[in-house]
C-alpha cells in the first residue's frame, strides 16, 4: 500500500508540474500574440529557467517531454511537406543544388575555423562546422508558420532547409564513425545506406503519392487523423533507424500526401503540431545548465554573429540566382539563422573529443534560436 501511495503521489506531482508548464506556455503564447512577436524565444528561456541549474528546477516526466519534443519536430516538418508535391520537390532539388553547395561553404567553414582557433582536434572541428552549418528544422518551420513571408521567400527557405536535412543523411553517419575512431569503410557503408534510403523515399513520394493519399483518406476526421499521424510516426521512426533524419522522413510523407485531404490534414494536425512544438522548445531549454554557458559566452557570441551574417549572405546569393528581390533574400537568410535540434545532436557526437564542444554549441544554439525569430519578424515582408 505504501508503494502504491508513493507511486500515486509521484504521478500526481508529474501531472501538476506538466500542467504548470503547459499553462506557462499558454501564458507566453498569449503575451507573444498580444505584442505581435514569436513565442519561440520565450519558450526557450522558460526552459532555461526551469531546467537543471535554473531558477526553479523542475523534474517532471523527462521521458514524456523528450518524446513529445521529438514529435513536435516531426509534425513541424510534416506540415512543411504538405506544401510540396513530389514534382515540386524534385524540381527544387534540381534547381537548388548549387544554392545548397553555397550554403554549405558559407556556413560550415566558420565553425571549422573556430575549432582550429580553439585548438580542437580535427574531428571536433568538423563537428563544430556541422553545428554552425545546419539550420533548425523545428524553429524554421515554426517561424514560417508565424511570419507573413512571401511565397517565393518560403519556397527558397524550404528548398535550402531540405537540402541541409538531406546533407545530414550523409554527414551524421560519417561523423559518428570518425568520433568513435571506427574505420572509414564502415562510415562509407552507413552513408551509402542513408543516401539510398533518401532517394528511394523521394521516388516513392513522386510515384506513389496519389495512392498513399487514397489509402489514408476517409470521410471520418477521426480515421484520417489516426491514419496520417500513425503513418508519419512510423516512417519517421524507420528513417531514424536507417540513419536518415526523422524530420526528413516526416517531410517526405508530407510531400506524398496530396489532393483534397491536404487541407483536412492541416486542420486536424495543426493543434497537435503547436502543442508538441512548444514542448520541443521548452525541452531544449531544460537541457541547458545556465552556469555552463558563462565561460564560452564570448566565443559563442562572436560565432553566432558570424553565423547569422553567413546565413543572410546565403539567402541573398540564392535569391539573386532565383530572380528574387534582395529583401526576399535577406528575409530568407534571417529565417534560416536559428540552429537547434541537429546542432545539438552533432555536438553530442563529439563530447568525448572535447568537452568545450557541448557548452559552446549550447550557447551558440540558444543565442541563434532567440535571435533568429526576432530577425525574421523584424525583416518580414
Amino acid at each position: 500500500m505504501t508503494l502504491l501511495a508513493a507511486a500515486t503521489q509521484e504521478v500526481s506531482l508529474v501531472f501538476i508540474e506538466l500542467g504548470v508548464a503547459v499553462l506557462v506556455l499558454a501564458f507566453l503564447s498569449r503575451v507573444a500574440s498580444k505584442f505581435g512577436f514569436s513565442a519561440i524565444p520565450l519558450y526557450l528561456l522558460t526552459g532555461l529557467a526551469f531546467g537543471n541549474g535554473g531558477l526553479v528546477p523542475l523534474r517532471f516526466g523527462e521521458g514524456f517531454v523528450r518524446v513529445g519534443s521529438e514529435v513536435g519536430v516531426v509534425l513541424l516538418m510534416f506540415m512543411l511537406g504538405l506544401e510540396y508535391t513530389g514534382e515540386k520537390l524534385v524540381s527544387t532539388l534540381k534547381e537548388g543544388y548549387r544554392a545548397g553547395v553555397k550554403d554549405l561553404l558559407l556556413n560550415f567553414l566558420p565553425g571549422v575555423a573556430a575549432g582550429f582557433a580553439l585548438h580542437m582536434s580535427w574531428p571536433a572541428c568538423l563537428l563544430l562546422g556541422g553545428v554552425t552549418y545546419i539550420s533548425s528544422s523545428g524553429v524554421v518551420a515554426k517561424i514560417l508558420s508565424e511570419t507573413a513571408a512571401s511565397v517565393n521567400c518560403s519556397r527558397l527557405v524550404v528548398s535550402l532547409l531540405v537540402l541541409e536535412d538531406l546533407a545530414m543523411a550523409a554527414y551524421l553517419p560519417l561523423m559518428a564513425v570518425l568520433a568513435t575512431g571506427a574505420s572509414l569503410a564502415v562510415g562509407a557503408l552507413a552513408v551509402a545506406v542513408a543516401l539510398a534510403t533518401v532517394f528511394v523515399a523521394i521516388f516513392a513520394a513522386v510515384r506513389f503519392g496519389p495512392r498513399l493519399s487514397g489509402f489514408v483518406s476517409h470521410q471520418s476526421d477521426e480515421v484520417l487523423l489516426f491514419s496520417v499521424l500513425g503513418l508519419v510516426l512510423l516512417v519517421s521512426g524507420v528513417a531514424q533507424q536507417l540513419q536518415v533524419s526523422a524530420a526528413v522522413g516526416a517531410f517526405l510523407i508530407g510531400v506524398a500526401i496530396s489532393g483534397s485531404i491536404v487541407h483536412r490534414t492541416e486542420r486536424l494536425l495543426s493543434p497537435l503540431r503547436d502543442l508538441f512544438a512548444a514542448i520541443f522548445f521548452l525541452f531544449f531549454g531544460l537541457q541547458i545548465d545556465p552556469s555552463s554557458l558563462v565561460p564560452v559566452l564570448p566565443v559563442a557570441c562572436g560565432l553566432a554573429a558570424a553565423a547569422a551574417v553567413t546565413k543572410i549572405l546565403t539567402g541573398m546569393w540564392c535569391a539573386r540566382r532565383a530572380g528574387l528581390t534582395t529583401r526576399e533574400g535577406v528575409q530568407a537568410g534571417a529565417i534560416l539563422v536559428p540552429r537547434g535540434e541537429f546542432s545539438v545532436v552533432i555536438a553530442g557526437l563529439g563530447l568525448n573529443l572535447d568537452p568545450r564542444l557541448g557548452s559552446l554549441s549550447a550557447a551558440f544554439v540558444l543565442l541563434l534560436a532567440v535571435l533568429g525569430p526576432v530577425l525574421a519578424r523584424a525583416l518580414r515582408s
